[in-house]
């Protein structure tokens, strides 16, 4: 890859970032002439020969979970890793020490070569009570955090439709905030681009939060289907309903026979017979408008 597809790649996660985090109070430009200089690189006739003139740096700011992130993008980002710094006022120096070793060993297994500050931030939030209050060895694993919450009151599955799914970091995302939210269902990528994802109503909701505010030229909630639990006050009596009401097992990205000029076309046949394996094939109609076979 060249500077200048890098610098694409940095401004399009800035972009995202900034609507996923729109107020200053959230994420703050601590250079701002690096991110004009970064943009009119992008957008100029910037040689790919020559890297942008300064690095853009930017904070981002979680005020519930406690912790700022200092972000530093090196000029061949995301080819290597960014610069990153947890902050935390509630951690000791040496706890602090071990929570950036932990994410810097996660960021190098998981991260190079793909951009990744928002799965940097995602991170920090699932592991960050692990060290809060407590050592790190007496810490609870995050599952069994979970199971001792409120139980969800609803189980809900939502059918996504977008005009089209394409972008790379997009799809990552989609496969990212779903493993991270114990949802199952599939994605299809393409034109046009399906999700489903159904678990409890709240992960659903917090999905579509963060995909929504995503650039697209369309997308929308196309179905859902909203059941009711019955098992409140019951955690794992809830976790055994809501498993058994699932029509998918984990999530995956589907793809079905891709054509087209460009492999954006997927067989729609093979499509509707993958939905109706599994019991929903009616949501076809739904989307396209004409019954499947």
């Amino acid at each position: 890859m060249s500077y200048l597809e890098w610098a694409e790649s940095q401004l399009a996660e800035i972009e995202l970032l900034t609507s996923m985090f729109p107020t200053a109070e959230e994420l703050e430009a601590t250079d701002q002439l690096a991110l004009a200089e970064l943009r009119n690189y992008v957008e100029g006739s910037a040689s790919a020969g020559s890297p942008p003139p300064s690095r853009p740096q930017f904070l981002i700011k979680q005020k519930l979970d406690s912790f700022i992130l200092s972000c530093a993008y090196p000029s061949e980002y995301p080819a290597v890793l960014p610069e990153i710094t947890v902050r935390c006022s509630g951690l000791s120096r040496a706890q602090q020490t071990q929570l950036q070793a932990l994410l810097n060993a996660y960021l190098t297994e998981n991260c190079r070569g793909e951009v990744c500050v928002l799965s940097a931030v995602e991170w920090v939030k699932d592991n960050l009570l692990l060290f809060i209050n407590r050592s790190f060895s007496e810490a609870p694993s995050p599952k069994e955090e979970s199971t001792s919450a409120q139980p969800p009151e609803v189980f809900s599955r939502l059918w996504i439709y977008s005009h089209h799914i394409y972008n790379k970091s997009k799809r990552k995302n989609i496969l990212d905030w779903s493993k991270d939210l114990g949802l199952s269902g599939f994605s299809m990528p393409g034109k046009p681009g399906i999700v489903c994802v159904e678990g409890p109503q709240s992960a659903c909701e917090e999905f579509w939060s963060r995909v929504k505010v995503l650039t697209w030229k369309k997308i929308m909630i196309r179905h859902r289907e909203d059941l009711p639990l019955d098992c409140q006050g019951e955690g794992s009596r809830c976790v055994e309903r809501i498993d058994s009401l699932r029509k998918f097992t984990g999530f995956e990205e589907a793809m079905f026979d891709p054509h087209g000029n460009r492999g954006n076309h997927m067989d729609l046949g093979q499509l509707y017979q993958f939905l109706n394996e599994r019991g929903c094939c009616e949501v076809f109609q739904m989307y396209f408008g004409i019954e499947g076979r």
